[in-house]
């Protein structure tokens, strides 16, 4: 006969699962907004031990780390949607002009080799023209600017929320993380028993080195790009070295905005400028793809680079941009579990390296 269990382990059972069923469908609009507090958390971390370490009230150092997180997240938003919106009211006054009175064939296009033949008597016919510009681009008329404001708007409100809710759960975590690290490390060890620390650490572990490869590197990606940008003569250089800086936190995600950047210096007959900037941010992103990052991120969550790029762009197919932090942390963990069955059983548990702090902490 199979064993049979008791009817109470069953009602709890059943009990537990529903309670946890009706609070992540409660919470389901503000998941995203505890993952990144938690991946900005995880990130930041040690600059709130070095706060505590140096003097720092645990209520002090979470308002001061949240600030300037804070700080950080908003002033750039603020720039690209005050540049954004003065382009797009430059695009819609471009396109109404277009419709009137065309677009003379440039003189250089004719000129490029292998598609120059094909592509101006297409620019003439469907550009040049203005009834067939009129009637290439008809759908443009709908794009009213009260509509683009409204969409905009109901837009930017759907972040703000998240990301003033992202900013409160983190203030929280950097304020009560210790006792909250304390108390998650103790049912961890009631559910997985001895490797759960191990999983936790390289959890850990995969979130900061994917913040590093993904988001510093990034960022100096974009910053380099930009001294390109400028040096070439690009206009609203700032604006695309920040697109350049975004984009590149998804590997080779960097060319979608170069590539445009370089349209637009041939547009502007600076074939030379285009393709240096061609030639050298390929270089560039080249490197930064194929060694940094797998440094980065590969060698401190202890995965290979294969695993790396499944994680983060499953990651970011299941989860969003979020995913691109949680993607990498969830093969740590697979792996991690992975290794502790496939590997024969060894004596210890190297524990979390950060193991002190939240013991000593856990009376605040």
């Amino acid at each position: 006969m199979g064993r049979t269990f008791p009817p109470e382990l069953v009602a709890r059972i059943v009990v537990l699962g529903a309670l946890a069923f009706l609070a992540i469908w409660t919470l389901w609009s503000f998941l995203p907004a505890l993952g990144w507090a938690a991946v900005l958390a995880i990130a930041t971390w040690p600059a709130r031990q070095w706060l505590t370490r140096n003097g720092a009230t645990p209520t002090r150092a979470a308002i001061l780390l949240t600030a300037t997180a804070g700080l950080l997240i908003v002033g750039p938003l603020v720039i690209v949607v005050i540049e954004a919106t003065r382009e797009s009211l430059l695009l819609l006054h471009w396109l109404r002009e277009l419709r009137q009175t065309g677009i003379p064939v440039p003189e250089w296009l004719a000129q490029l080799p292998f598609v120059g033949s094909y592509l101006a008597p297409w620019w003439h016919e469907h550009l040049a023209d203005p009834e067939a510009a009129r009637a290439l681009l008809g759908r443009t008329e709908s794009l009213t600017l009260t509509q683009w404001t409204r969409h905009l708007g109901h837009e930017l409100i759907h972040r703000l929320v998240i990301l003033g809710f992202t900013l409160l759960t983190l203030l929280f975590i950097f304020r009560d993380g210790p006792s909250l690290t304390l108390q998650i490390r103790n049912a961890a060890d009631r559910l997985l028993g001895v490797p759960a620390r191990r999983i936790g650490h390289e959890a850990i572990a995969a979130v900061r080195a994917t913040v590093n490869g993904l988001v510093l590197v990034g960022l100096a990606e974009g910053a380099v790009l930009g001294i390109a940008y400028f040096a070439a003569g690009l206009p609203h250089a700032l604006l695309f070295a920040f697109a350049t800086g975004i984009f590149a936190t998804v590997p080779f995600g960097a060319p979608a905005v170069f590539i445009i950047a370089c349209f637009i210096l041939v547009a502007q007959s600076h074939i030379t400028a285009a393709v240096l900037v061609l030639v050298f941010a390929s270089l560039i992103v080249f490197v930064a793809d194929h060694f940094v990052r797998p440094v980065l991120i590969g060698r401190a969550a202890r995965l290979p680079f294969l695993w790396v790029l499944l994680g983060i762009f499953g990651g970011l197919e299941t989860f969003g941009l979020l995913g691109l932090f949680l993607g990498p942390a969830i093969m740590a963990v697979a792996l991690a579990i992975w290794r502790d069955a496939a590997e024969p059983a060894t004596h210890g548990d190297p524990g979390f390296s950060d193991q002190a702090e939240p013991q000593a902490e856990a009376g605040h």
